[in-house]
């Protein structure tokens, strides 16, 4: 983690459902429609998450002792896959609807800040208190759920997407170590097809797997001050670094270093190529190592993960904050909040392999997750740009994936993106 804010302008950009301010109701029966109403108590409980099919299971076991325990009867739902694309407007609309959960998970940054701005997310600093987070939880990460100084959620997970490699498939191509420049990254991909291999397994259905690939090549042609400047909205975008990104984004496709009809595909089923021998690395975080490579029984030691070479000083990777809300309508605030100080105890991190955890003592057990606690090693204490569908709000995030989709498709010219983006971008900063 670094102790670079994740703020931004304050977060004065929000969704067009933050900016009306409208109170929402839990499912517990809160009234819509502009009312306060806070729902009556209740021993139920509804989890909203994100969680896939290899993970969900070990949640709902934490939770299951958590009601074992307290009496409370929790119902965990989850929306898994469609990442940014999906998960934020079904949450949204559950809250608009009155049939809102009491907790939700939710990245940090653009994506969690229109929650706290409508108040729909309550203020969790007298949790922070009661439970000693402040403590317990890495300060930098709460800066990545606080928002305008308000604490509107708990962080519990710190991610950085780094390149997920299998060995065997390096190895068939004559690749005897990681790439240490970006012209090494492109060598390699040219070996890797020559061997008959597709080097990188991204996803293009939701926009935000492939996204992965743009923004590296943006940080690579604009180095980590102008990226972070573009990402802002305090410089053009129409200019030859973007249009330099933007066509090697292109290139990728073209040189067939993404998997043919990559456009189409769904991340949930590209994710793990690289494990299954389908593809030789993928951009991924450190729930890669629980989801992908122990999921299927693998043995860790046959796989590696390396940070992307950017050509610039300071090093950096896309990096992001996950972590949870309470409804600021719920009847059950104090038990909601009660089961997250459950969730975020280090046997419960442990429990549920948390390979990234905010939680001091839940570290990466070595003997366990090598890979995810040899990440933390290298990478943990290095600066990190803010991944972009967490960078911009949502309206922006699909516009840019519009924009990806088009060039992707030859429909428009890496000069005309660049342009594109600039005209998104300078919209959202003048709000």
């Amino acid at each position: 983690m670094t102790d670079r804010s994740y703020t931004r302008r304050g977060f004065l950009a929000l969704s067009s459902v933050a900016a009306t301010g409208l109170a929402v109701s839990a499912c517990t029966g809160a009234s819509v429609g502009g009312g306060t109403t806070t729902a009556a108590p209740s021993d139920k409980l509804r989890l909203f998450t994100y969680e896939d099919d290899a993970t969900i299971g070990s949640l709902k076991a934490q939770v299951r002792k958590f009601d074992q325990q307290n009496g409370t009867t929790t119902t965990v739902d989850s929306l898994p896959g469609s990442g940014a694309a999906q998960y934020p407007d079904k949450l949204r609309t559950e809250l608009l609807g009155g049939s809102g959960p009491d907790i939700w998970r939710i990245w940090g940054g653009q994506l969690g800040a229109p929650f706290a701005k409508a108040k729909q997310a309550a203020d969790l600093a007298p949790y922070y208190q009661r439970f000693g987070w402040d403590s317990s939880i890495s300060a930098a990460a709460i800066q990545g759920m606080t928002f305008d100084g308000v604490k509107a959620g708990v962080p519990f997970t710190a991610r950085g997407i780094g390149a997920w490699y299998n060995k065997e498939l390096l190895a068939k191509a004559g690749i005897e170590a990681p790439p240490a420049t970006y012209a090494e990254l492109e060598e390699m991909n040219e070996q890797l097809v020559a061997a008959g291999i597709t080097p990188c397994g991204l996803g293009g259905k939701y926009g935000w797997h492939v996204m992965r690939l743009f923004e590296y090549l943006l940080e690579h042609t604009t180095g980590p001050q102008l990226h972070d400047k573009l990402l802002l909205g305090q410089e053009s975008w129409d200019r030859p670094e973007v249009v330099e990104a933007f066509t090697l984004f292109k290139k990728w496709q073209d040189s067939k270093w993404l998997p043919e009809g990559a456009l189409g595909l769904d991340p949930a089923d590209v994710g793990n190529w690289y494990v299954q021998g389908k593809v030789a690395y993928d951009l991924e975080g450190q729930w890669s190592e629980t989801t992908a490579i122990l999921a299927a029984k693998k043995d860790p030691k046959d796989f590696g993960v390396f940070q992307l070479p950017t050509g610039h000083s300071p090093a950096r990777h896309s990096g992001f904050v996950e972590g949870y809300m309470v409804n600021a309508h719920s009847g059950n605030k104090d038990k909601a909040a009660a089961l997250l100080d459950f969730l975020l105890k280090p046997d419960s991190q442990k429990a549920m392999q948390i390979t990234s955890s905010t939680v001091k003592g839940a570290e990466a057990d070595p003997a366990v997750m090598p890979l995810s606690a040899g990440w933390d090693e290298k990478y943990g204490s290095s600066p990190f740009y803010t991944i972009q569908d967490q960078a911009f709000p949502k309206q922006q995030s699909d516009q840019y994936f519009s924009v990806q989709s088009d060039l992707l498709q030859g429909k428009v010219t890496p000069a005309a993106a660049a342009r594109k983006m600039q005209e998104i971008v300078s919209a959202w900063a003048r709000d």
